[in-house]
């Protein structure tokens, strides 16, 4: 019987240390010394959204000049790497409704191609595909933000994921491909 319970001591231990152990955190992504200057490509816009592109294009390329961390080009042959993108979706669905069926409450929701391409050795060094960015607000005449001034947050917060993502990768084993991308 002691034997059935120290095993039982022996084993339930045994798990505990195991769970206590650090969970496996990769090294972050740095992006390599050689670039020294950043440019970002105007996005294609794919939606059938009119401007969508000059406004997010403008405030990724901002935010790169505010961070400072390397120098951003002036122009696409100047620069060491490149940010492309592309909107792929643009919906405005409205989510809930007053008594009369005026939409009361809407969903933003906006799809990105993006990927930063090393342009010294020709290599994308990431790709996120689908990179989402969700908003949800109320109708200005219910007190809620005019869909312009939502958008605009919602490109603020996908710059800063712009910039996250080419500096740090967030932390992904696997943040550089071997596949050539063709220069435009």
């Amino acid at each position: 019987m002691k034997v059935k319970g120290l095993l039982k001591a022996v084993l339930f231990s045994a798990v505990v240390f195991l769970g206590c152990a650090a969970p496996y955190t990769p090294a972050p992504q740095i992006i390599p010394s050689h670039i020294k200057a950043i440019y970002v490509r105007q996005f294609v816009n794919m939606t059938n959204q009119f401007g969508i592109e000059d406004k997010l294009t403008l405030k990724v390329v901002d935010e790169f000049v505010r961070d400072g961390r390397i120098k951003y080009a002036m122009n696409e042959e100047n620069a060491d790497g490149v940010v492309v993108g592309e909107i792929t979706k643009y919906i405005l669905q409205p989510l809930t409704y007053d008594s009369n069926m005026v939409a009361e409450q809407y969903k933003l929701w906006v799809l990105l191609n993006v990927h930063f391409v090393d342009k010294v050795n020709n290599v994308t060094m990431w790709t996120e595909s689908n990179m989402e960015g969700i908003q949800i607000f109320y109708d200005p005449s219910r007190g809620g933000k005019p869909e312009e001034e939502v958008r605009e947050e919602l490109w603020d917060l996908f710059a800063r994921d712009i910039i996250k993502r080419t500096y740090e990768g967030f932390g992904s084993v696997s943040g550089a491909s071997e596949k050539k991308v063709p220069t435009k």
